[in-house]
């Protein structure tokens, strides 16, 4: 992330003109301000925070608008603010669908869950306006946080190729490292070395990591998210 625009976007949305009206309002020195810049390092607790109104996809990587007004997913599985994450460039027909629920958990792993989804549905969601999805799953861990948090739940479209992906958008990422499999929710980037894929977090202290293609067993866009509030 680019702490650069993060905060021209912070002096937008306030509409503040100098760097030193930000960091007032953030209760900093206007060096520390310029310090976050030049080392493309931010205490992103202290503006998130600050600016907790505001779409922090918007805010930290530039993608949708400055607020957004929330839909909700309310039945007997999960209740809880849905937030879209993947915004296709082409139109995708939207009604109220019935999202699939599955238990990655009981799957393994991504591939399998995928090969034998009837095996591990645990019910079915139903959210207004939503996109066309193959279905939704709990995550776990906290690379993407704040944007996700563990037992959040992800909404996913499942792509067949590495060269069906969307560089800069979040996926599920299954693959085998050293014998070890793991399924990640990272945004996938370009990576340096060639024939990989670069897994990138959100949160800073998870540091990026390039995947071959060959260790890849599935993949699948992230389409929206929910943020549980309770299980009935």
């Amino acid at each position: 992330m680019n702490v650069g625009e993060i905060v021209k976007r912070a002096k937008i949305v306030l509409s503040f003109k100098r760097d030193s009206e930000l960091a007032e309002f953030l209760g900093i020195s206007r060096a520390t301000l310029s310090n976050w810049v030049s080392r493309n390092s931010i205490d992103y607790p202290l503006i998130l925070n600050k600016l907790k109104d505001v779409d922090y996809n918007w805010l930290l990587v530039g993608k949708g608008k400055p607020y957004y007004e929330p839909t909700y997913c309310d039945n007997n599985l999960i209740s809880g603010e849905v937030h879209m994450i993947h915004n296709p460039k082409t139109n995708e027909v939207k009604r109220n669908r019935s999202i699939a629920l599955y238990d990655i958990t009981a799957a393994a792993n991504l591939k399998t869950l995928l090969a034998n989804k009837q095996e591990y549905i645990v019910g079915h969601i139903q959210i207004p306006s939503i996109p066309l999805c193959d279905g939704a799953l709990y995550i776990s861990g906290d690379s993407m946080y704040p944007i996700l948090k563990s037992g959040d739940i992800v909404g996913f479209k499942e792509i067949n190729s590495v060269s069906s992906v969307i560089y800069g958008e979040m996926y599920l990422v299954s693959f085998i490292i050293d014998g070890d499999e793991y399924l990640a929710v990272k945004y996938v980037n370009r990576s340096d070395i060639e024939d990989c894929l670069k897994l990138v977090s959100y949160n800073p202290h998870h540091d990026p990591m390039d995947v071959p293609f060959t260790s890849i067993n599935a993949m699948a866009i992230v389409k929206f998210s929910i943020r549980k509030n309770m299980m009935m």
